[in-house]
């Protein structure tokens, strides 16, 4: 184990960064579940019988304070019914990391911890357990979202999931169909880059007679307000590169799509609420509002969008018209392309843990997902969209965006495009990608100019973090 260790920690200023909670804490703390208030003889039998019985204990190492006491809630109620004692131990804010690698030494070890993806799982792979034959990797709707090795096994399985694509109002939308030439004559026949242009180009030339300033809401791309360009659209053409590839990562990537990449945003830019060159002074919440106010029939953003969407003043969009389209860009088979959909959130089995207490952990988190107890806890305490099939449609989260999401991921035709962006050097890198961004919309610099400054920059950047 000490083996594994020194490994691990040769990794620990690359992965300290990646994976951080919100909100605030000091120091870890840990909180074993309380006993049942019941006082008379044959509760406190009955919970001795329940202890003795249970096979196993779980110590689950949460990263996020501000949930902790929904964690100590579950643990609690957990042990009440099953006799297994559920210890969670919550990392500082910023400290999972460090924490776990601390942790990890002890000799009553994290049963039950996460891994922020495919790098985390390469920092930790020698104490993931293969779960590939738990029913809780049975229940993914999306299994190309678990972290697999080479061997084939599951070492990963997300908790929670997230989506983005292009959010699109369907009355506006059906506003056009019937107009006279639509380019379509449902959202249906709108599965690829071509067929979109050919949509887009068209509405735009017709927004009078649709009521809208434009398409697309403004390509917000303020400094520090052009991450959906520079990390979340970049996502596709590092998802196809590392896909045509067969890799995770890279020290040296050639942005082999870039002209992919350049074919969606120059269709963002040039038919939209604002000019290209005026991008420079908008934020995420002017382009959100545009969209709210049914100024733009298309958007793109993530189900966390719906919240902005809802809080306009003057919302004029009905959750139902709200929904969600790929981002395609030109692609060879993208007409079987789902959301850009991901996590940072992996549970994993301590596989030097006993056995029993690997099959109690399992258990656990199997009974979060499928007991009405834990499922409850999940969509209504945890907030998360939970990517099991055990959720019926009445235990889901109910706004359109993340119903939305869960479509896409039950649709077995669809493939998700996974998040790589976690892959990507530096904020600096991305960063300089926004600025490189701007300048071209505003005409300053040709898209050559461009990609050979994402191409540079990445590997200085991956150089530069390996040197230190």
């Amino acid at each position: 184990m000490k083996k594994k260790l020194a490994s691990v920690l040769l990794c620990a200023v690359m992965a300290a960064s990646m994976l951080t909670g919100c909100g605030n804490a000091d120091n870890a703390t840990a909180t074993t579940p309380a006993t049942d208030n019941k006082t008379d003889a044959a509760a406190t039998t009955e919970a001795a019988e329940k202890t003795a019985e249970a096979a196993g204990s779980v110590y689950y190492l949460n990263f996020k304070p501000e949930v902790d006491e929904v964690w100590q809630k579950l643990a609690q109620e957990y042990t009440e019914e099953t006799g297994v004692p559920v210890k969670v131990v919550t990392a500082a804010s910023g400290t999972y990391e460090q924490t776990l690698m601390s942790e990890i030494a002890n000799k009553e070890a994290p049963t039950l911890f996460q891994i922020n993806g495919p790098i985390g799982y390469q920092n930790w792979k020698d104490y993931c357990a293969d779960l590939k034959d738990t029913d809780l990797y049975s229940w993914l709707m999306d299994k190309s979202l678990a972290i697999t090795g080479e061997d084939g096994g599951v070492y990963g399985i997300p908790y929670v999931v997230e989506g983005y694509g292009i959010i699109y109002n369907d009355a506006i939308m059906q506003k056009y169909f019937a107009l006279d030439g639509a380019k379509a004559a449902s959202m249906d026949e709108i599965n690829n880059f071509a067929k979109l242009k050919e949509v887009v180009e068209d509405m735009q030339a017709k927004k009078d007679e649709l009521g809208i300033e434009g398409v697309f809401a403004s390509t917000s791309l303020t400094p520090g307000e052009d991450w959906r360009w520079q990390t979340h659209l970049a996502n596709i053409p590092v998802y196809y590169e590392f896909k045509d590839k067969g890799i995770t990562d890279t020290d040296n990537l050639e942005f082999t799509y870039s002209d992919n990449f350049k074919n969606i945003f120059d269709l963002y830019i040039n038919n939209s609420c604002t000019a290209p060159g005026l991008l420079g002074s908008k934020s995420v919440d002017d382009s959100m509002a545009e969209f709210a106010l049914g100024q733009a029939a298309m958007v793109q953003n993530g189900n966390w969008g719906w919240s902005q969407i809802n809080g306009v003043d003057g919302n004029t969009v009905k959750a139902e018209d709200v929904k969600f389209l790929p981002i395609y860009t030109g692609v060879e088979g993208e007409e079987n392309q789902g959301l850009c959909t991901g996590t940072e959130n992996f549970f994993c089995i301590n596989k030097e843990a006993s056995a029993e207490d690997q099959a109690a952990s399992i258990a656990f988190v199997e009974w979060l997902f499928s007991s009405e107890t834990g499922k409850a806890a999940v969509t209504n305490d945890l907030g998360f969209i939970a990517p099991f099939n055990t959720f019926s449609d009445d235990e889901k989260p109910t706004d359109p965006l993340a119903q939305e999401v869960l479509r896409y991921m039950a649709d077995t035709s669809k493939t998700s495009v996974s998040w790589n962006f976690t892959s990507f050097p530096s904020q600096q890198f991305k960063d300089d990608f926004g600025a490189a961004l701007l300048e071209y919309a505003s005409g300053s610099i040709d898209w050559d100019a461009v990609k050979t400054k994402v191409v540079d920059e990445w590997a200085a950047e991956k150089a530069a973090t390996a040197a230190n």
